[in-house]
Parts: structure tokens; sequence; C-alpha cells
């Protein structure tokens, strides 16, 4: 007899209603949830993440969230041994673990073995990571192509963060970040989830893309972004290469019109969305769970309650 699942898994593209669904299941399962988004790590970016509210969190513990400042880096394998800690804390109360989130390096990180990152000096790093700061992507894309050819598809698609990350090892340990990846010993091996996967026809997607950003701007987006500058945060710091906030701080900057930003904010997140996309098609495995999430609220929480229980079973069986 083996055991069951460690967490539930709920994922999908931006704007396919995971906040709020995942909320629903986590009241029908006494559940607490963990985001699984690498931009609502960070404290102060709140609009621009669309990261559930605190009244929400008052009712259903969070985790994952608020950790960094956005002049701070916090990585996929920091997010996986965050999460398997805060896995056997909530198990440990008896509750249902629900990772919630569309980022794949977060859920990679946590469902594959953790190999061993190496010992960096900090000195160093603290330095090589103040002056890529100063380098723009097609640079860093191109030292990437150079350093570490086999990752470097991978590194473009995500974004300026792990770019740099691909230059940094392979400059301050002599192999490339791939190497480490196949070669090192592992740190911790992958946890069991049941994994469900939102899906919403492209065309939707885009419609509540469109729909949020508009969303966004009455909410007072660009006071946060404001904010955000005026405390000294700037496009180079991790935080803020998240989609909308480069814009937003180039229109507040008046290096752009507002309609152009925005609507350059919608074309980058329907991009982003469809990596997103890619990236669930070729990493998940077959026994994902798929659910069509145009349908209602209360349809959507039983089939995921359904999953949960038949994967207990299975695993129990």
């Amino acid at each position: 007899m083996s055991e069951g699942p460690a967490a539930l898994v709920l994922t999908g593209p931006t704007t396919s209603g995971k906040t709020d669904l995942s909320l629903e299941v986590a009241r029908r399962l006494r559940g607490e949830i963990i985001s699984m988004d690498s931009r609502q790590v960070y404290r102060g970016m709140d609009i621009g993440t669309d990261k559930v509210l605190p009244m929400d969190r008052a009712g259903v513990p969070h985790f994952g969230l608020d950790l960094v400042d956005p002049d701070e880096r916090y990585s996929a394998g920091r997010f996986a041994r965050d999460a398997r800690r805060w896995v056997e804390e909530i198990r440990a109360r008896g509750h249902v673990p629900i990772l919630t989130g569309g980022t794949g390096f977060f859920l990679r990180a946590v469902l594959q073995p953790m190999f061993q990152e190496p010992e960096l000096d900090p000195v160093r790093l603290r330095r090589l990571r103040a002056w890529l700061k100063t380098r723009d992507r097609e640079t860093l894309e191109r030292w990437v192509r150079r350093l570490d050819p086999e990752r470097a598809e991978l590194a473009r698609e995500g974004g300026p963060q792990r770019l740099s990350r691909s230059v940094e090892i392979p400059l301050l340990t002599g192999r490339p970040l791939s190497w480490w990846h196949r070669s090192a010993p592992e740190e911790a091996p992958g946890m069991a989830c049941c994994v469900v996967l939102l899906e919403l026809p492209r065309e939707e997607l885009d419609r509540r893309i469109d729909a949020r950003v508009g969303r966004m701007v009455e909410r007072g987006f660009l006071d946060e972004v404001r904010g955000l500058l005026e405390r000294g945060y700037g496009p180079g710091d991790p935080g803020m290469t998240g989609t909308g906030y480069r814009e937003v701080a180039a229109h507040l900057r008046g290096e752009m019109d507002l309609g152009d930003a925005l609507e350059r904010m919608r074309l980058q997140t329907r991009q982003y969305a469809r990596r997103q996309l890619t990236w669930f098609r070729n990493q998940l495995a077959d026994d994902v769970v798929r659910v069509d999430a145009r349908l209602s609220l209360r349809d959507k929480a039983r089939r995921i309650e359904d999953a949960w229980s038949a994967a207990q079973t299975r695993e129990a069986g």
C-alpha cells in the first residue's frame, strides 16, 4: 500500500480563474493555499500580480506571498524548498496543501527531483548580479547561447531573471547550469501531487486578458507602479520585470503614451499566456486532470474534489 499524493496542484494560464477556484476548493477540502506564482512573492506588487485580497487570506491560510522586496531574487529552487516545508506543515495540521499558480518553473521544481545547487561566493555573486542588471535582454540572450546553448531557449522563455541565472552559474563555477541539472546529486526527491489543469480556448483567454488590464487600471495599478518607482525600484529589478510593470513605468517616465503602454501590456500578457500553454502541453504528465475553466465555480470545484478523492483512493489501493 502506497501513500497518496502529498498535495493538490491547481494550475493553468493567466486569467483562467485559479484564485477564486482555489479558495472554493480550500473551503471544501479544509485546504491551505501555497501560491505558485513567481511575481506574487514580491512585497508591494499586489494589483499587477492579481494577488489574492487580504479579506480572502483571512478566511483561508496562504503561503508564498510577500516574501521578498522587488530588488531581490527568488528562484525556483528556493520555492521548491519552501514549498516542501509548507506542505509538511499543512499536512501535519490535517489539512490539504493546495499549490495554486501558473509559473511552470516553480511547478517543475516541485514535481521533479531537485538538484543540489553549487555554492557560490556571495561577494562575487553580488557584484556580478549588479553588473548584469545593467545589460539589456539581447545581450543576456547572446551570452546564454554562448555559455549554455543547451539551456538557451528555456532561459529565454523564463525572462531576465532566468537569463541572468544561466549566465551567473557558468561564470562562477566553470560549468553551465544545464550540466548542474544533469550531473549534480539530488537535493530532494520530486513530490507526488494530483495535478489539475484549467483549460481555456485562446479567444476566451484573450478576452479575459483584455478585461483584466482594464480592471487593474481601475484598481489603481498606475499608483502602485508610481509608488514602487518612488521607493527606488527600477525596471532592472527582478520584481519589476513582470509584465505590466515595465510598460507602466515607461509611461510614468514620459517614454510612452498610456494607451500604448496598456496595449503593449495586453500584448505581452497574451504572449506570456501562449508560453504557458506551450509549457503545459510539453511538460505536464499525461495523467493531469483537465478541467474546462468556463464551467461554473461549483462544477469545477466538484470535479476537483472528485479528482483528489480518486487520486487518494488509487494510490492507497
